[in-house]
């Protein structure tokens, strides 16, 4: 029964990472891109305007990021559940 709660637990925390990791991607790609372009315009980076930047570039160095962060905590949750590879 132990060996249950502990496949949800683990795969209760790797959902909340995955919902994280989506709302964060979200919010930057479409809506710092799209939805607050206008209220970020009046920032300049590189010679362009914030909103366009998040647009263009942001967005994805931010979804690198994320692949990045996702793969190091889920071998620190895979060694925390002992799942890890070896």
């Amino acid at each position: 029964m132990s060996d249950n709660s502990s496949n949800n637990a683990y795969w209760a925390a790797n959902m909340r990472i995955i919902k994280i990791s989506l709302v964060i991607w979200a919010l930057v790609s479409f809506g710092f891109g799209i939805l607050l372009r206008p209220l970020l315009s009046g920032i300049r980076v590189g010679g362009t305007d914030l909103g366009f930047w998040f647009a263009q570039q942001g967005s994805i160095l931010v979804f690198l990021a994320i692949i990045f962060f996702y793969a190091w905590r889920m071998n620190r949750l895979d060694r925390e559940h002992g799942v890890e590879e070896e």
